[in-house]
């Protein structure tokens, strides 16, 4: 989409509150955004598209309409933005990068209901609660639970009339107390309810509820001197409190409250959420967000604040942030504290991204260096340079003249890594004429692919040319006409501060000097300009040779060429016999030489006698 396109609907855009989308030519959206202010919003887009990052300026090129509705607030336009990302998964949205399979803890949805772990979530009215990061977390709250409250774990059916009728018998897990035997009918659906509700309490963190209910129960069996049972809730009630010790207490004045913090760098966001309820952390959890286009920290917090609490079945009134968000509940409470317990909270989050990006940076570098070194380079190269693919096969650019003199070029190729020499070409520039190094560079990367195609052989994965972006802009150019600019990533490198720069991006992208990835570029390059000088320096003197044979009257072009090719030299043919020039040229061309040769020498004699006089 082009500017000139949005200067024939930019008239008719309003100046509301909405969302608006991108879609290409096959109808698929692109992209969907929201704005306070929908003309001004997607006039940004155009006004200075130059400055725009490139995966933006990709969208635009592929975008070939945009449809926008209008919503009464920018929050509205959050909450329709949100579903329709949810719905459409744009390719240029903002992603989750999370395909981590969670734990959870499920009440069953049945008459005597069971409490189990799972990772799979069913929709047939089972309660979940979760997700739980760690198992090990999981493992606790069953154990506590299990102590605390006896459940049947078994798969019977136990409805009403099927315990009237008797159909069952107790097993193992009544006649050791972790079962009450509901299934004969010694617990009744009532009292065992009551157990269930408290495991909900627990499971939502109301633990004071908990607590006041192991209490009662004790203080009841206390009173109708059933002194056992009431022993049994007091040891329970310690085990209880004793869990409640080793939760983390933040502050019980701070009653249930979200807290977010977000950080992020060029590519990927991370905010890490606190889930507390009556003053306790009971979850925690750092979502990791893939940045696309011109996703800001306020957008990302803002998208991340709604999907974190569904996910985490938070009703929290109010949320702890760094800063203020759009939210779509209007009713929540905002906070962004200075002072106190609250801003101890956010900075207890902010460590923990912290801490995040730190393990997950140690990671990446770990899991490198367990790779062997040619696939540790070819995944670095890839992650410097954004490509989808890992460049497996690389080709690159050099031209070579001196003073617009035997102009020629180079085309090198390394696969996995490494210099692949029986692949490699050398051109000869055909079509330009004088120093144009732009006109050489279309005309040789034009020859090398539209014969690939032609020949239907695999095209590479990551193209490199030699040069600023005046090299790159030709080789771009060639490739669009060829129609293959799409098929793989092409970059220059500028030699000077080693700059790489990406098409129709002014903005050149600095890779570490460090790194191996810019010693494999570096490499490439300098054997594409090695192979280039070779070949023009070959060139320079084959023709100058081929010059010097033709002078002799009697010697053409073709038979200098043919002396050239069998003798490699003009040394090797002015030392050659007189019978290995007849077998090349002939009986003729071979006296003609001698006798050219021969006269030149005795020219020399006689300068050398006239100067020693």
């Amino acid at each position: 989409m082009t500017q000139d396109d949005f200067r024939n609907i930019s008239s008719t855009l309003p100046s509301d509150p909405g969302i608006y989308k991108y879609f290409n030519e096959e109808d698929t959206i692109l992209y969907v955004g929201k704005a306070k202010n929908l003309k001004k919003r997607l006039a940004s887009y155009f006004v200075s598209s130059k400055n725009l990052p490139y995966k933006t300026r990709l969208m635009l090129r592929h975008a070939t309409r945009i449809e926008y509705t209008i919503t009464k607030s920018e929050s509205d336009a959050l909450l329709l933005e949100n579903s329709l990302i949810k719905k459409f998964q744009p390719r240029y949205n903002v992603m989750l990068k999370d395909a981590k399979s969670y734990s959870y803890i499920c009440i069953s949805n049945e008459h005597f209901p069971k409490v189990f772990f799972t990772r799979r979530i069913i929709r047939n009215g089972s309660l979940y609660f979760g997700p739980y990061t760690s198992k090990f977390r999981v493992n606790i709250l069953l154990d506590l639970i299990k102590s605390l409250f006896p459940l049947r774990n078994c798969n019977l059916q136990l409805t009403p009339d099927n315990i009237a009728k008797r159909k069952f018998n107790v097993c193992l897990e009544y006649h050791i107390k972790n079962c009450e035997g509901p299934c004969i009918g010694a617990e009744s659906e009532e009292h065992y309810n009551k157990k269930i509700e408290q495991i909900k309490n627990i499971l939502k963190g109301h633990l004071k509820i908990v607590k006041d209910y192991l209490l009662d129960e004790m203080n009841r069996y206390a009173t109708n001197l059933d002194f056992e049972k009431a022993q049994q809730m007091k040891d329970k009630l310690i085990a209880f409190e004793d869990y409640q010790a080793k939760s983390t207490v933040v502050n019980i004045n701070i009653r249930d409250v979200d807290v977010f913090y977000i950080e992020s760098n060029d590519t990927t966001a991370f905010v890490n959420y606190l889930k507390i309820i009556d003053g306790s952390i009971v979850n925690t959890h750092t979502l990791e967000l893939i940045k696309n286009l011109d996703d800001d920290d306020n957008d990302l917090l803002s998208y991340s604040i709604d999907v974190l609490r569904e996910k985490f079945n938070s009703i929290a009134p109010e949320i702890i942030v760094p800063f203020e968000p759009i939210v779509s509940d209007t009713s929540l409470l905002v906070t962004i504290p200075k002072v106190g317990d609250k801003k101890k909270l956010l900075e207890m989050a902010e460590k923990n991204v912290k801490y995040f990006i730190l393990q997950q940076q140690q990671a990446a570098i770990n899991s490198l260096r367990k790779l062997p070194a040619t696939e540790r380079i070819l995944k670095t190269l890839q992650a410097d340079l954004r490509m989808s693919a890992m460049p497996l096969h690389i080709e690159c650019f050099d031209n070579s003249n001196i003073q617009g003199t035997n102009p020629v070029a180079s085309c090198v190729v390394f696969k996995n890594a490494k210099p692949s020499k029986a692949d490699y070409r050398h051109f000869k520039i055909k079509t330009v004429v004088g120093p144009d190094d732009f006109a050489s560079m279309y005309e040789i990367v034009t020859r090398r692919y539209a014969r690939m195609l032609a020949e239907n052989k695999t095209l590479p994965q990551l193209v490199v040319i030699d040069g600023g972006k005046g090299q790159l802009s030709s080789a771009v150019s060639a490739l669009k006409d060829l129609g293959i600019l799409e098929k793989f990533t092409v970059i220059g490198i500028a030699k000077k501060l080693e700059e790489i720069f990406f098409p129709e991006d002014s903005i050149p992208l600095y890779i570490n000097k460090k790194s191996e990835s810019l010693k494999l570029i570096q490499q490439i390059r300098n054997e594409a300009h090695r192979f280039a000088i070779t070949f023009h320096r070959d060139q320079r003197s084959k023709n100058f040779t081929k010059t010097v044979l033709t002078d002799i009257q009697g010697v053409g072009p073709k038979t200098a060429d043919k002396l050239l090719k069998h003798f490699g030299s003009f040394k090797k043919i002015m030392d050659a016999s007189d019978e290995e020039l007849k077998t090349v040229a002939g009986v003729n061309v071979a006296r003609l030489i001698k006798e050219y040769y021969t006269a030149e020498d005795v020219a020399e004699d006689k300068d050398e006698v006239t100067n020693e006089d």
